[in-house]
Order: structure tokens, then C-alpha cells, then sequence
């Protein structure tokens, strides 16, 4: 799989990419990860990536030819205009990271997992020319309600949320299944959801998680005089799998109430 990140701060990806899952899936060629400076795609002697938008407002908004530019320079494709549309290749997704955008959630990273490559679009200052979310990018994403100086941190946690979900990128191929937001959720040898299923096309169902992750304990099995679960020193596994549901649903209730909610 490739990522390719279109940005006015290449350095900002050297260490957040050089680490990790992320680090080792480069390294045995699971993904390949290119990041391309916006500004060269620039044609003033300024180099000049923004502009006041129209109709006035406060700060500066990000131009559509070098990002246009940019992404074409990428792909090895022109990507059009009103006059002459152009589609992508197969399996390819230009994605615009913003603060209005679709909330990123995991099912959302089980799709992206599911593409051959992924152009990230960096947006910057008070935003982008609509004209790219309309006509260039492919979904417009956000990671949370909040507002951030720019996409480039959002574009990293989408990378490492699918880059996880790649067959091979972690150790333990079981670790990714039993994890907060996870597709299926495992309990004494039997998948459980809390909420809502979804019908495939070719006739199954797929159970949607709704619970976050169970509490987990390490030793020592008593530090500081809080001391670890009984049920999960005793041996049985039906007890534990029956404990792990109840804190897992106690959790979920206390932290993301909106989960169950849904």
C-alpha cells in the first residue's frame, strides 16, 4: 500500500514515521510512504501557497492549482476540469484532511485498508478552496470536533490507524481483534456485539462493535495495594470472558456513553 502526503512541512513526517509498526511496515515493504513539498508546485518567486479568501474574513485559505498540480504530479494523471471531468485509477483516494470533514472512525480505516493508495491533502491556515474538496479530493476527513493547526497530525493518526490493519504489520495478527472500536468482539470463544449488525451482499451478517476495550492487568498483582481482579488470577476462562464483557460494558458506559447510544 501507498501513502503519499502532500504538505507545506515535509520535515514534520521524519519522526512520526521512523518509529514503530510504522517503521517496520516500511522496512519489509508493506507500505511505502512518500511526502511531496507543496511548494514546489508554486509559481511565484514567494512561493506562495495561500491566499484572503473572497468575501473577506479573517487569515488565509489554501489555493487550488498547487494542490491540483501537486496531486496530478503524484498520480501521473490530469485530473481535470469543469469542461473535461477525470476519474481516478482504481483503488486510489485523495483525501482532504479538515476540521469540517466526515468524523474518521474505524470502519472508515477498515475501507482505507481495503485501497492501494491513499493521497493525503494537508490543509492549512483557515482552510482550503472548496473547489479541491468539491472536485479533487475524494472524501473530506476529520479526526475529531476539534480544530488543529493543520492536517498533517491528522494525517498521521489515519496512516497508523491503517497501516495496523494491514495483514502483517503487527506481530501478532490476533492484537487488532479484540481492540476498542474493533469489528468483532471475542468472549468465550464466541463473537458478541453490543448493538447493530450489518447484512453483506452475500447474505451473512457483519456484527459491529460497540464496546470499547476491556481493562487489562500486568504484574505485580498487587501494587500499591490496589490489587488485580480475582476472576483473572483464578484460571477460568469462561469466568474471565464473562468478567471481561461486564468491565468492557461498564466502561463504555462510563467513558463513551454514545456508544451504546447508537
Amino acid at each position: 500500500m501507498r501513502f503519499d502526503l502532500i504538505t507545506i512541512f515535509p520535515e514534520f513526517f521524519a519522526g512520526p514515521l521512523d518509529h514503530g509498526i510504522l517503521r517496520r511496515a516500511r522496512e519489509t515493504g508493506l507500505v511505502e510512504v512518500q511526502v511531496q513539498d507543496l511548494r514546489v508546485f508554486t509559481q511565484d518567486r514567494h512561493r506562495s501557497v495561500d491566499d484572503r479568501p473572497f468575501g473577506g474574513g479573517e487569515g488565509m485559505v489554501l489555493k487550488p492549482e498547487p494542490l491540483f498540480e501537486a496531486a496530478e504530479a503524484i498520480l501521473g494523471r490530469n485530473l481535470g476540469s469543469a469542461e473535461q471531468p477525470s476519474a481516478l485509477a482504481p483503488k486510489t483516494a485523495i483525501v482532504l484532511m479538515s476540521a469540517a470533514g466526515k468524523l474518521f472512525r474505524q470502519e472508515t480505516a477498515r475501507r482505507y485498508a481495503h485501497i492501494d493508495r491513499l493521497v493525503f491533502l494537508c490543509g492549512r491556515y483557515e482552510g482550503v478552496d472548496e473547489r479541491v474538496a468539491d472536485h479533487l479530493a475524494t472524501e473530506e476527513i476529520s479526526v475529531g470536533d476539534y480544530v488543529l493547526s493543520g492536517g498533517e497530525l491528522p494525517a498521521m493518526l489515519v496512516i497508523d490507524a491503517v497501516t495496523r490493519l494491514i495483514p502483517g504489520a503487527l506481530g501478532n495478527e490476533a492484537s487488532s481483534k479484540n481492540e476498542s472500536f474493533s469489528e468483532v468482539r471475542h468472549f468465550a470463544g464466541r463473537a458478541e456485539a453490543a448493538v447493530s449488525s450489518t447484512p453483506t451482499g452475500d447474505g451473512s451478517r457483519i456484527e459491529a462493535r460497540t464496546l470499547l476495550d476491556f481493562p487489562h492487568y500486568t504484574r505485580p498483582a498487587d501494587f500499591r495495594g490496589w490489587k488485580v481482579p480475582e476472576v483473572l488470577i483464578g484460571g477460568n476462562h469462561a469466568e474471565v470472558a464473562n468478567w471481561r464483557r461486564a468491565a468492557a460494558l461498564e466502561k463504555t458506559q462510563r467513558n463513551r456513553p454514545d456508544l451504546l447510544l447508537r
